[in-house]
C-alpha cells in the first residue's frame, strides 16, 4: 500500500453526528495530516473543533484539526459530503433529495474553484443522486465523484454471512449492490461470495435466507434511527475507510456509488479505488433476474433525476442497502 504524500487534508462539509464521528475516526487511524470542518452553524462548528482538538493532545498521531470555509475545503485532497437535512424516523431517504439538492447547490457555489485533484465523497441522502448531481455541480471527472453508496450494507452482510459460516467477515466476498434506498422490490441484494461458501453452507443460502438477510441490511438503519435518532459510527467508520483507500492509493475493491454510463445513473457497484478516485468498475457476473432488478433500479433512479426531484414524498425508485447511514 502506497504511503500519501507528507501534508494531506481532508474537509469534512457539516459537523453533526456524521460529520464530527468522521472526523474523530480521522484522528484515531490516523490517516490525513489535517481535518478541516465546515459548517454554517458557527457555534456548534467552533465547539466541534475545541473537542475534537482535545482528542490530538495524548496522541502522536499528529492530526491537526481546524475551522475552515468552503473556499479551504475545495483546495483539500478528499471533500467529504455529510450536510444535509436530517433523515427523520421513518422517513424515507429519497424524501430528502429536494432539500439536499438545495443544500448541495449551495455547497459547490461556495466551494468553486475546486481543486482538479480534489476527490468529492458523497455521504448525505439520498446518496446515489445526490453523488450524480454532485458530478455534474462540480465539474471534475466523473472518476472523481463517488458516494459511500451500499458499503455499510455490505458489511453487514458479510457479517451475517460470516456468522453463519463461522469464520472471519474478512473471508466472506459478499456485496450489496445497487441503490441505497427504502424499496424492498428494488436494488437486489448480491451475493459474490464464492463457491466454497455454498459448500460450507449447503441448507442454508436459500432464497428463502437470501430474503432475510435483504430484509435485513435494508431495514437496520432504520431500526437504529428509531431507537436513537441517527446512524452515525458505522457510516463514519466506512467513510474513514474510504478516504484511506483514496491517500493511501490502496486499489482495494469495494462496492461505491459512482456512475454508470451503461445505466444512466449513479448506483453502487465493486470498484477498485485509489488516489485518483474510481481507478475502473470491476466485472461482477449477474443472472438473468439480478440484472433485471439492477436495470429496474436504475430506470427508478433515472425518473427522479429526470424530473429533477419532483414527487420524490412518493417516489418508489430506491431500495435501502442501508449504508449511507
Amino acid at each position: 500500500m502506497t504511503q500519501p504524500k507528507l501534508k494531506t487534508s481532508i474537509a469534512i462539509l457539516g459537523c453533526g453526528d456524521v460529520g464530527s464521528t468522521l472526523a474523530y475516526t480521522l484522528i484515531l487511524q490516523p490517516i490525513c495530516s489535517e481535518v478541516i470542518l465546515v459548517d454554517p452553524k458557527k457555534e456548534l462548528l467552533e465547539a466541534q473543533v475545541r473537542d475534537l482538538g482535545d482528542a490530538t493532545y495524548r496522541g502522536a498521531s499528529g492530526v491537526r484539526v481546524r475551522a475552515g470555509t468552503h473556499k479551504d475545503a475545495g483546495q483539500a485532497d478528499i471533500v467529504v459530503i455529510t450536510a444535509g437535512a436530517k433523515q427523520k424516523t421513518g422517513e424515507s431517504r429519497l424524501s430528502l433529495l429536494s432539500r439536499n439538492l438545495n443544500i448541495l447547490e449551495s455547497i459547490f457555489s461556495s466551494m468553486a474553484p475546486i481543486s482538479p485533484h480534489t476527490i468529492l465523497l458523497l455521504v448525505a441522502n439520498p446518496v446515489d443522486i445526490l453523488t450524480y448531481f454532485a458530478r455534474r455541480l462540480s465539474g471534475l471527472p466523473e472518476s472523481q465523484v463517488l458516494g459511500t453508496g451500499t458499503s455499510l450494507d455490505s458489511a453487514r452482510l458479510r457479517g451475517i454471512l460470516a456468522e453463519k459460516a463461522e469464520v472471519a467477515p474478512s473471508s466472506i466476498d459478499a456485496y450489496v449492490l445497487g441503490e441505497h434506498g427504502d424499496s424492498q422490490s428494488l436494488g437486489p441484494v448480491q451475493q459474490s461470495a464464492p463457491r466454497p461458501l455454498a459448500l460450507a453452507m449447503p441448507d442454508q443460502l436459500t432464497p428463502e435466507f437470501k430474503a432475510s438477510i435483504s430484509s435485513h441490511t435494508r431495514g437496520a438503519a432504520g431500526a437504529i434511527i428509531a431507537a436513537k435518532g441517527c446512524t452515525a459510527y458505522g457510516i463514519g467508520n466506512i467513510a474513514a475507510s474510504i478516504c484511506k483507500y483514496i491517500l493511501f492509493d490502496s486499489r482495494s475493491v469495494r462496492p461505491l456509488s459512482f456512475y454508470q454510463p451503461e445505466l444512466g445513473c449513479c448506483l453502487s457497484m465493486p470498484a477498485v479505488v485509489g488516489r485518483k478516485g474510481i481507478i475502473k468498475a470491476m466485472p461482477i457476473q449477474l443472472d438473468y433476474e439480478e440484472q433485471a432488478a439492477l436495470e429496474t433500479c436504475a430506470s427508478g433512479l433515472r425518473g427522479v433525476i429526470e424530473g429533477g426531484g419532483e414527487g420524490v414524498e412518493c417516489g418508489r425508485a430506491v431500495t435501502e442497502g442501508v449504508g449511507g447511514g
